[in-house]
């Protein structure tokens, strides 16, 4: 430690040892986030708690994974995972299939890493902090035909 202040010491000793989730505060403070389901929130640190320095874009929200995280409702987590891909918290980068190919995903507020197996068009199709757009899927009204008026 080139400060001093850990003399003798390894890594930060004022937390329990292991890994820990890196969460930016900007993903915690915007309106999107305020917006989701407290399933969804939960979800968010199940994906967040997968990365490990280059796999952005290869985690697992499948049935059977999330299963062994404790959760037991598909249907809560089919709602709580489709809360997230509408507020561009997470991106998928392959759609799985059956019988046991599993869909992958990215979180948004780190950059996708370079990985083999991602579907066509993923790298194009990912947006980096998409959280913080607004998003016009929620609105209705916009996504109706313009209605031309007089001459």
């Amino acid at each position: 430690m080139a400060n001093g202040r850990n003399r003798g010491q390894k890594g930060d000793v004022g937390r329990d040892a292991g890994g820990f989730v890196a969460l930016p505060w900007s993903v915690l403070d915007c309106p999107a986030y305020a917006r989701l389901s407290m399933h969804a929130r939960a979800l968010l640190l199940e994906v967040a708690r997968q990365f490990v320095r280059d796999n952005n874009g290869r985690m697992l929200l499948s049935r059977a994974y999330m299963e062994t995280r404790g959760w037991k409702s598909v249907d809560m987590l089919t709602k709580a995972k489709r809360e997230l891909l509408e507020g561009g918290f997470i991106f998928q980068t392959v759609m799985g299939h059956r019988p046991n190919k599993a869909s992958w995903f990215a979180v948004t507020w780190r950059a996708l890493d370079k990985l083999p197996g991602y579907d066509a068009g993923t790298e194009k199709g990912f947006e980096r902090g998409a959280y913080q757009k607004p998003h016009l899927a929620k609105t209705r009204a916009l996504n109706r035909p313009t209605v031309q008026r007089g001459p």
